[in-house]
């Protein structure tokens, strides 16, 4: 059923529209897709990189315009527009690099000036790494010119109002947002820092010169929603963390993992961002050794310019973080790790470039295919390897009433979410006691799915008589994409304090019966074409779990994998006519992973 409700646009009005406006809503809610987690040439390694991009060129490329990525180079276009979009500037030094294009100001005249802008890429990245080691240093040191309060307030400001013009309820949906940009000896501890709305914004984003410890963050966060803002913050890359996203023992800053902890944790970051350009943190292959697709598209570097591997992987990936947050949960020390999933990009050319056949890389100096497979002049040997490992980016999906800010903030508080590496498959999923068996053959499963049950990123609690919870899953392939190999779902819990873990094929194509059974594989890497010969365009599954225990808390979540398609590597090869170059994947299987279901048995 769909209805008309009066959303209130605050200080959109100044974009054109009415102080209020109808948007239809759906209370069985769609899919909507899009990115928050992107920068454009105002954050400091884009400028240093290549990016000529900005904020409002961003969102004219989410809503489908074609946009300049410099001087001789193609523009930039996505193939489908996106729902929504936030733009994340770093918040260290945000929008104040392209600043020193114009020598007539105080930026200008800085020092590092020419060595951003005078064309030698080998100074630039030079540039880079001091204009890094101010914001990275123990403790950091920031430049007095490009730190001024002035500067920060007003490009803090300006971000806002581009961010607000661009807001469109009912068709486009934009949130104000910053990166905090946290890495202590190369230790990815980044959160994105997303507002509901753009009402009572804070004068200007919290730095990681300001604070590295992720708990003073979170104090930072608590005072801005006294102050009357509604926030939350996405923290990614775990797997370049060295350990630190999901800490064990003791977190970052002395802060020891116990349920105030948790509590907070918990409170102000209700997402994960599963996968993005720089790899996907669902699960480390030897950490999980009988997950058959676990060797996804993994980025195995810490944020060092060298290309240093962490050492710890434990604590770096969500799966087992998940598994751990209830074993603490057991100790009674609440579970820090209770989050859902999102995908998203992390391009710093303001083109979230998602898509395997139209990659345009993460830099600006990626625009060119030669550049992303072999590096530009300048480029060290070691970032030209962790350039040629990037994936396209992921999106984040929500299901959501409408395409507001409030509905779409609201779905990502709730966490009926999910992630994709980069496709627009829509998968939804439900846990419930009282389905029947043949429920989704219905033609109001939805509602019954919704009346009788919670759907992902939703807490089930015991049923009264033991039984085992059953889950309904249903998955379709992007419009015009891949077709569906299968259906699995992931389930985690802990038994006598172990942490386990295990996988099961609910839904498989093409009549097999065996998940050890490959689909196949249509890929002709000579052409960088597959076709939709095998595979299903829908699949679902009404699946109860066979090994259940009343006793024992656990989560589920879905994995749906397509059929095998090019990656972005072999798409450039082929366009260049060049070998693909080694260690590089011809094809890969993208997949969705919907946030996870929590069980609690009865105390």
């Amino acid at each position: 059923m769909i209805r008309l409700v009066t959303v209130s646009l605050g200080l959109v009005a100044t974009a054109g529209f009415a102080a209020a406006q109808e948007v239809a809503t759906n209370p069985l809610r769609d899919a909507y897709f899009g990115n928050l987690h992107v920068h454009s040439g105002w954050s400091f390694d884009a400028t240093t990189n290549g990016s000529i991009t900005t904020p409002d060129a961003a969102y004219r490329w989410a809503k489908g315009e074609a946009i300049s990525g410099g001087a001789g180079l193609p523009d930039l276009q996505i193939l489908e527009p996106l729902d929504w979009y936030a733009v994340s500037e770093h918040a260290e030094y945000l929008g104040v690099l392209p600043l020193m294009a114009d020598e007539t100001t105080e930026v200008g005249q800085h020092p590092l000036a020419m060595d951003v802008f005078g064309g030698d890429p080998e100074a630039s990245f030079a540039a880079y790494q001091e204009i890094s080691d101010q914001i990275y240093g123990v403790p950091p040191s920031p430049d007095p010119v490009l730190y001024a309060p002035e500067l920060r307030e007003s490009l803090w400001a300006e971000v806002v109002k581009i961010t607000d013009s661009h807001y469109e309820p009912g068709q486009f949906t934009t949130f104000p947002a910053f990166e905090w940009t946290s890495a202590p000896n190369w230790q990815n501890l980044h959160r994105v820092v997303l507002f509901r709305d753009s009402q009572n914004v804070p004068d200007m984003p919290l730095t990681a010169m300001d604070t590295s410890v992720p708990s003073e963050l979170w104090d930072w966060m608590e005072a801005q929603r006294a102050a009357g803002s509604t926030l939350l913050a996405v923290p990614h890359n775990g797997n370049a963390s060295d350990g630190m996203m999901f800490p064990v023992g003791e977190a970052t800053g002395g802060v020891t993992v116990d349920a105030d902890y948790a509590e907070r944790r918990t409170r102000n970051e209700p997402l994960f961002e599963l996968t993005q350009i720089k790899g996907t943190s669902e699960v480390f292959p030897a950490m999980s050794p009988n997950d058959e697709f676990a060797n996804f598209e993994i980025w195995d570097y810490t944020l060092s310019p060298e290309a240093v591997p962490p050492e710890n992987r434990l604590g770096g990936y969500a799966r087992e973080a998940l598994i751990r947050g209830m074993r603490y949960e057991e100790e009674g020390k609440g579970n820090p790790f209770k989050f859902g999933f999102i995908g998203d990009s992390d391009t710093h050319n303001a083109a979230a470039s998602i898509e395997e056949d139209n990659y345009t890389g993460k830099f600006g100096f990626e625009q060119e295919p030669r550049h992303r497979l072999e590096g530009p002049p300048g480029v060290p040997q070691s970032a030209i390897k962790q350039v040629q490992q990037f994936s396209t980016g992921g999106v984040a999906g929500v299901w959501a009433e409408s395409n507001t800010r409030e509905a779409i903030f609201d779905a990502m508080m709730r966490k009926e979410t999910f992630a994709t590496s980069g496709v627009r498959m829509k998968v939804r999923l439900f846990a419930g006691f009282d389905y029947a068996e043949d429920a989704m053959n219905s033609a109001d499963w939805l509602q019954a799915a919704y009346d009788g049950g919670v759907p992902m990123g939703g807490d089930l609690p015991a049923a009264p008589d033991g039984a085992a919870p059953m889950l309904l899953v249903a998955a379709m392939k992007e419009a015009d994409g891949a077709n569906l190999d299968r259906i699995q779902i992931v389930k985690g819990w802990v038994e006598n304090g172990e942490q386990m873990e295990q996988i099961y094929d609910v839904a498989l194509s093409d009549g097999r019966s065996d998940g050890s059974e490959a689909v196949g594989n249509t890929v002709d890497v000579a052409t960088a074409s597959y076709t939709n010969d095998i595979g299903a365009p829908e699949l679902t599954a009404t699946w109860t779990d066979p090994d259940f225990d009343a006793a024992l808390p656990a989560f589920y979540y879905a994995r749906v994998l397509q059929i095998p398609t090019p990656r972005w590597s072999t798409h450039d090869a082929v366009a260049l006519g060049v070998e693909i170059p080694e260690g590089l994947p011809p094809s890969i299987q993208e997949r969705a992973w919907t946030s996870p279901v929590w069980y609690t048995p009865q105390r």
